[in-house]
């Protein structure tokens, strides 16, 4: 039967290697095939950058006031001109 292993437990085992423990000890340790280490460890690699980018951040209840009064000014002024445009028929 397949383990399933959580993110953080990989990422722990690749750091382990990366911090110089020997891999195949690290591998023996955890039960783990060296083959897939490396698969775990190429991919960390390439994907390190990520926990460095800037994440968007959830608009604020201000935010949203305000989004929502331009909104609202908008649908008052567009309602405005189709009523004045169609009285002018």
């Amino acid at each position: 039967m397949k383990r399933k292993w959580d993110a953080r437990t990989k990422a722990r085992i690749v750091l382990q290697g990366l911090m110089g423990g020997c891999v195949n000890e690290i591998c023996r340790c955890h039960e783990l095939r060296p083959g897939l280490y490396y698969k775990w460890r190429n991919h960390f690699l390439e994907n390190c950058h990520i926990v460095f980018e800037e994440q968007p951040r959830p608009p604020s209840q201000s935010d949203l006031a305000v989004e929502n009064e331009k909104l609202k000014r908008l649908v008052g002024e567009l309602t405005l001109e189709l009523n004045n445009g169609g009285s002018h028929r």
